[in-house]
């Protein structure tokens, strides 16, 4: 990577949602520690202002260069409008590199920007592959693979998918920084956190859920059979699910007609600390969110995941969740095989310093004794 004319690398880091506001932190505080010359751009995708807001209060970061502000669009519309404006702001500062992170549209739209423009793309979290291609994040994640030319892999397994496709970048494996945000972030959230006490919930005596993913809400029978299956095993196991939903869900949810049942309990969406905390404490987590099962296995959480594919399968490897799909008797099975399990497991992405690894890769900045890259 070749530094800017006063000598100074610089470094542009481009998300879009939530998750890759925690996944990102990391990063742009090793910029910080570092002196590293950081361009912040935010795409908009997560368009509610405030949430994102509490965020980056939260995580301690600073605010945004810049704010696309793209909304909620179709894919096309949404991924253009970014492509778009990103290049716009790429040719005004001319970074060294430009960093995205995870599958979403942001991340395909920053790295084909920085591709066009010549500008080195790295991409963190790079080699996840659920062989799904009706999500659409898997063609996110394998086009962002083969324009980019550094490959930030967070285990093994992501390397060796990335090596049998015969992507031109450069492949490391680094661990993922989402270990990095969970192992700064779990105590403070601990004990910052009243989140228990305002649901008036006790630790492991209740079960967390999390869905909004298109295949699972867009559709009635889908959205229904999976509050039936999640419902059917909390009425036997005698426990309240809470559900901070999101606002796709809620909208679906409205548009069907469709009940709640009344072992869940919707709550409105969460900020870090508190969902973090709720994380760590629930006895079991259903979810179809892909960074919901990675945190899980990091905080000792058993997982049931409310897909047929996952690209995180180290997590189901290690014992730390498993795939019920959206059948109701396959989910109650699934949570009865993972409830009480015992959090024994090897967490598999790494050691907490993902971010300083990457850095040191691109050869930004300067971190003394730097460990080494995970196995």
């Amino acid at each position: 990577m070749t530094a800017t004319s006063d000598g100074t690398p610089k470094v542009a880091i481009i998300l879009g949602t939530r998750p890759e506001i925690i996944k990102c932190a990391p990063l742009i505080k090793a910029c910080d520690r570092r002196g590293v010359d950081c361009l912040l751009i935010h795409t908009g995708q997560h368009y509610s202002e405030d949430l994102d807001q509490v965020f980056f209060d939260q995580l301690e970061l600073p605010t945004p260069d810049y704010n696309l502000e793209v909304g909620s669009r179709s894919h096309g519309e949404q991924t253009g409008r970014m492509l778009e404006g990103i290049e716009n702001l790429l040719e005004a500062h001319t970074p060294d590199i430009v960093l995205v992170q995870g599958d979403t549209n942001s991340v395909l739209a920053g790295a084909l920007a920085g591709a066009k423009s010549n500008i080195d793309v790295g991409h963190v979290e790079a080699g996840l592959r659920s062989f799904d291609r009706e999500m659409p994040e898997e063609t996110n994640r394998v086009v962002t693979d083969h324009v980019s030319d550094y490959l930030f892999a967070p285990t093994e397994e992501t390397k060796r998918y990335l090596e049998r496709e015969s992507v031109p970048g450069e492949i490391v494996v680094t661990g993922n920084t989402i270990v990095d945000s969970l192992y700064e972030y779990r105590d403070l959230a601990a004990e910052k956190s009243d989140v228990l006490n305002e649901l008036n919930v006790a630790e492991d005596d209740f079960y967390l859920l999390t869905a909004h993913r298109a295949e699972n809400v867009d559709t009635r029978d889908s959205f229904d059979r999976l509050l039936e299956g999640v419902s059917r095993f909390a009425a036997q196991t005698d426990r309240e699910v809470v559900y901070p939903i999101h606002p796709r869900a809620q909208s679906r949810l409205d548009e069907f007609g469709l009940a709640v049942p009344e072992e869940i309990r919707t709550i409105e969406p969460l900020d870090f600390l508190d969902f973090l905390r709720l994380e760590s404490a629930a006895a079991l987590v259903f979810t179809d969110s892909g960074g919901v099962q990675e945190e899980t296995c990091i905080l000792g959480t058993p997982c049931v995941t409310l897909r047929y594919s996952t690209e995180r399968p180290e997590t189901a490897y290690v014992g730390a969740n498993c795939l019920a799909g959206l059948d109701p008797d396959d989910i109650v099975e699934a949570g009865t095989m993972m409830l009480g399990k015992c959090a024994d497991w090897d967490v598999p992405f790494g050691d907490g310093r993902a971010a300083e690894r990457i850095l040191d890769v691109l050869a930004v900045g300067a971190e003394p004794d730097a460990a080494e890259v995970p196995t």
